[in-house]
């Protein structure tokens, strides 16, 4: 059974950064689309960033492009998400998620059939 472990997230004043980190065990990393959604209390869940497991490109949210990067660790069937200049917006629930989702509905959560258990992520302003 495919599980996701996502960790890194914390308190972090504005303009700071953080890394989060998507372990996937189960299953081998590259079979998987793997993005990272976020929720902040009394919005919907939204999409971040994800990795496309079939051109290996990465997309971006706009309000996250330029400051938020996506790398992998094949070897440690690990996805990382670099969070530079955070904001105090971006503070949220961030989880990551695996599929294999068409390339057009790479940002739609329900196109994704495994989830980590979340971590926060809080920006101090």
């Amino acid at each position: 059974q495919v599980q996701l472990g996502d960790s890194g997230g914390g308190l972090v004043q504005a303009g700071g950064s953080l890394t989060l980190s998507c372990a996937v065990s189960g299953d081998t990393l590259r079979s998987y689309t793997v993005a990272w959604f976020r929720q902040a209390p009394g919005k919907e869940r939204e999409f971040v960033a994800a990795f496309n497991r079939n051109n290996h490109n990465t997309y971006y949210a706009d309000s996250v492009k330029g400051r938020f990067a996506i790398s992998r660790d094949n070897a440690k069937n690990t996805q990382y998400l670099q969070m530079d200049s955070l904001k105090f917006e971006d503070t949220a629930l961030y989880y990551c998620a695996a599929g294999q989702p068409a390339l057009s509905a790479l940002r739609l959560p329900s196109m994704y059939y495994y989830w980590g258990q979340g971590t926060q992520v809080t920006v101090s302003s």
